[in-house]
């Protein structure tokens, strides 16, 4: 495509200069595509660069995505291999140069918008992060569309960023625990906090005396930082946060496709690790994860009791994950079975009670049952599970068992075959009963006479015994010399037992040494 273009204009009397304006190209670029035949450039542009390069190997990923995405920077381009490749090593000005050239050969032009913020004071460590939301309009695996909402934070001076994303609009309740869950990310919070005039946490700016929403003024006074709400129409005055949600919007949002809501999350959490927190920061020229290192030191810790909750009658949610947990101080707390639900909120309400030790008090509503107590660990990224929010352990295996005797005429006769399944599936022996109770429950009249053609057989074993359960119910339709015979069969050739043969046969046999 570029040679047919740069031959078409050559051939209407443009100068070299004229063509590499408006084709956005070098001279040198223009030259030398003037030099080639068309099957020459044709050879060329298979190697797009000219020379082999260092992303040639990953060239048709490269160009797929800006032919479909012409709009990507080549941070994004950068961020993607990464993903897709993480062991790829490969610095930012090399994917720059490399996108650039790709397309230059291949004519994808990219419209960049270029947004002017006032320059404002670097802020010290500690004391400023800086809060907004934002949303976007993913496509989903169904190849439809959704919208998702996300709020963002970061921190002032090491640009060190924190991100959650829900398929639902915010309200404030979301925004305390989203900012609790930052504290807990970075380790603690600032002196100031940063705003837009959202609704969610201011009613007026009232002419510098704030008047904040009375549940996020509650919040406030329990954390005790200060609130700057940016005057309206004012975005420079946070820009930092400002440039975070374009960032979040262009880099990682951006032609993403959604499943859900958790996987979401999860990629966000990662490419902050990888690209958001990782990549050296354009103005000051470092990685915001490094230089954060330093600036967690000047933060201010928070306490792991919000006491207003108490107060005023009101709890923290907490997301229920899928594997049935809920997040609290950087560990896992287990939820009964049951309580994560595909197409729901699954949100739930925890306070802390203390009495003689920290306990976590998990409920569905705010002032409902309870259904899950913790005592709180001190510890960091562990899993405290109740054994009752696994499977059902009501009934041990001896309770089982006995239950399933129970169920039989001969009740020794059972107990012995059902001794016989633990000792040869003592890992397994749960379900191997599991398997036997829903025979009986599902043939109860023909148990007995399973039970005896197991022992005979010495079939000990819950799938034989399901198995022939379907055989003799197949047989109820047949005639009686049928069914006879299958019971008798075992027992006509009982006494019958099959030849052996000594080693030293089969060694002469295969011409061995005896």
């Amino acid at each position: 495509m570029l040679y047919i273009k740069i031959h078409e204009l050559h051939k209407r009397k443009f100068k070299v200069a004229q063509i590499a304006k408006e084709l956005k190209v070098s001279r040198p670029t223009v030259y030398k595509y003037l030099e080639m035949t068309f099957d020459e450039a044709t050879a060329y542009t298979e190697q797009p660069l000219g020379k082999k390069k260092k992303l040639d190997h990953y060239k048709d990923w490269i160009l797929a995505w800006l032919e479909e995405y012409p709009h990507l920077s080549s941070a994004q381009i950068h961020d993607w291999l990464l993903e897709r490749y993480p062991d790829l090593v490969v610095g930012g000005s090399t994917v720059r140069t490399y996108v650039r050239g790709i397309r230059e050969v291949y004519q994808i032009e990219k419209k960049v918008i270029v947004r002017h913020y006032e320059a404002v004071p670097e802020q010290p460590m500690g004391k400023q992060l800086q809060v907004d939301w934002g949303e976007t309009k993913q496509k989903t695996v169904n190849n439809k569309e959704t919208k998702l909402y996300f709020i963002a934070f970061v921190l002032a001076n090491s640009r060190h960023k924190y991100m959650e994303w829900q398929a639902r609009p915010f309200t404030t309740r979301d925004a305390i625990r989203c900012h609790e869950n930052a504290f807990q990310f970075y380790g603690g919070r600032t002196e100031e906090i940063v705003y837009d005039q959202d609704h969610l946490i201011s009613v007026s700016e009232n002419a510098g005396q704030l008047l904040l929403t009375a549940e996020f003024q509650s919040y406030v006074n329990e954390r005790k930082f200060k609130v700057h709400l940016c005057r309206r129409a004012d975005p420079e005055s946070k820009g930092m946060i400002e440039n975070v949600v374009k960032y979040i919007k262009g880099n990682f949002a951006d032609s993403r496709v959604f499943s859900d809501i958790e996987d979401w999350n999860e990629r966000a959490r990662q490419w902050l690790e990888r690209t958001g927190n990782h990549q050296v920061h354009q103005t000051t020229k470092k990685r915001p994860a490094e230089v954060f290192l330093l600036e967690k030191q000047h933060l201010q810790p928070v306490s792991s009791l919000l006491s207003y909750e108490s107060t005023n009658n009101q709890s923290i949610t907490r997301s229920v994950s899928k594997d049935n947990t809920i997040r609290y101080k950087s560990n896992r707390y287990s939820v009964p079975l049951g309580t994560y639900q595909t197409m729901s909120e699954n949100l739930v309400w925890i306070e802390v009670k203390e009495e003689d030790h920290k306990t976590l008090v998990i409920r569905r509503e705010a002032n409902a049952e309870v259904i899950a107590e913790h005592v709180i660990s001190s510890e960091k990224g562990k899993l405290i599970q109740n054994r009752h929010h696994t499977r059902d352990r009501s009934k041990g295996i001896k309770e089982l068992k006995q239950r399933l005797m129970s169920l039989f005429e001969d009740q020794l006769q059972a107990a012995a075959y059902l001794d016989e399944i633990s000792q040869r599936y003592p890992r397994y022996h749960r379900d191997q009963f599991a398997i036997i109770y829903k025979v009986i429950q599902q043939y109860p009249a023909l148990v007995d006479s399973v039970l005896r053609k197991c022992m005979i057989e010495k079939l000990y074993n819950a799938n034989d015994f399901r198995d022939i359960a379907h055989h003799l119910n197949t047989l109820q339709d047949e005639p009686a010399e049928e069914v006879q015979s299958f019971y008798t069969s075992s027992l006509k050739h009982s006494h019958i037992k099959a030849s052996t043969r000594s080693l030293n046969a089969y060694t002469s046999i295969l011409g061995g040494r005896a």
